[in-house]
């Protein structure tokens, strides 16, 4: 199992490159940021910076959208980092939420998510887009490489992303849930005519280490607000309709949902998450000591996540990462044996 760590862009970035090579010290794979330019700081610029203070670690969105940049601009952003730092780049990709909606926009259509993903990978992989009646290409982008990752919820949502996407996010780290999701997209690639073991499966979600259960849930509390956004747009689309097959324990913790204050979006402590219960809490995140991380993401990785990425907007943000890196990544990576 590889780990990824989700940062905020908040300033000053240099606290956010410093967290970035902290992680890497300790054994992290990927860096992800939020990207959401109003409320947080410009994360292409800081990622520059990040790839420049790293050796080895892969950086990227949790996620971008196809709302908020023309698609070429996003294509040759990770063209241009991939060209300075040697293809260390992968595109997380959704329909939108804090980004589009703190401007009075909306997420996008599906539809417009799916041509807006063929075009960022036709471009950034060094080949040819058709682009508003247009063939473009990057004369300079030849040896570019770029995945794209597509967080999903819905059950359109998530066939796209194993019609097309590389890999499929999955912000919450619910075994039971993630069971259901990765089987539906997995099963959307094999309908395809694509290998579903192809796809990289990506859990996200925060973790906190310690031992006060009570305060790491007020922490992360936000988190079940922000995937809230999320479910409400899936209960509006589908309702109580059966053939949908959404599990119950994705969609009715919001009925006590009266609202969102993106001013406070992916913030501690925030005041628009207290209809989220404790139960939802302990399900979508990690708490407590080492041993019981490493049980929750042993579980995931029998279901067939990839990758965990930890949310690390919490009050302990050092002390969890270094748990990870001296405990818990070991126990997941298993015995290094130099003689047998």
């Amino acid at each position: 199992m590889d780990f990824g760590v989700v940062l905020q862009t908040n300033p000053p970035a240099s606290r956010v490159v410093d967290l970035a090579q902290r992680a890497e010290q300790l054994g992290f794979d990927y860096v992800w940021t939020f990207d959401s330019h109003i409320l947080w700081e410009e994360p292409y610029v800081i990622y520059s910076a990040i790839l420049a203070a790293t050796r080895k670690v892969i950086v990227g969105p949790m996620v971008t959208n196809p709302a908020t940049r023309d698609w070429t601009v996003t294509a040759s952003v990770f063209a241009t980092l991939n060209e300075m730092y040697g293809n260390r780049t992968v595109c997380g990709i959704g329909r939108g939420d804090s980004a589009v909606r703190v401007t009075n926009g909306k997420p996008t259509t599906l539809a417009t998510l799916r041509e807006a993903i063929g075009v960022i990978r036709e471009l950034a992989n060094g080949r040819s887009a058709d682009y508003h009646g247009s063939m473009l290409h990057f004369p300079w982008g030849e040896k570019s490489s770029l995945e794209l990752w597509v967080a999903a919820y819905g059950p359109k949502a998530l066939q796209l992303a194993g019609e097309v996407g590389d890999g499929f996010i999955l912000q919450l780290a619910d075994p039971d849930i993630a069971r259901w999701m990765i089987g539906s997209v997995r099963q959307a690639a094999d309908a395809a005519g694509r290998d579903p073991d192809a796809l990289t499966f990506c859990v996200a979600a925060p973790a906190y280490v310690g031992d006060d259960i009570a305060h790491q849930r007020d922490q992360c509390r936000w988190f079940g607000g922000m995937v809230g956004n999320h479910v409400a747009d899936i209960v509006e689309r589908y309702g109580d309709d059966p053939s949908a097959n959404i599990p119950v324990a994705l969609t009715e913790y919001i009925k006590e949902r009266k609202g969102y204050d993106y001013n406070e979006h992916g913030r501690a402590g925030n005041t628009h998450a207290d209809f989220v219960p404790d139960a939802v809490i302990d399900r979508f995140c990690l708490f407590g000591a080492p041993e019981a991380h490493i049980a929750r993401l042993k579980e995931l990785r029998e279901i067939g996540v990839d990758q965990f990425a930890v949310y690390l907007q919490h009050d302990s943000k050092v002390s969890t990462l270094e748990a990870y890196g001296e405990t818990i990544i070991p126990a997941l990576s298993g015995p290094l044996i130099a003689k047998s």
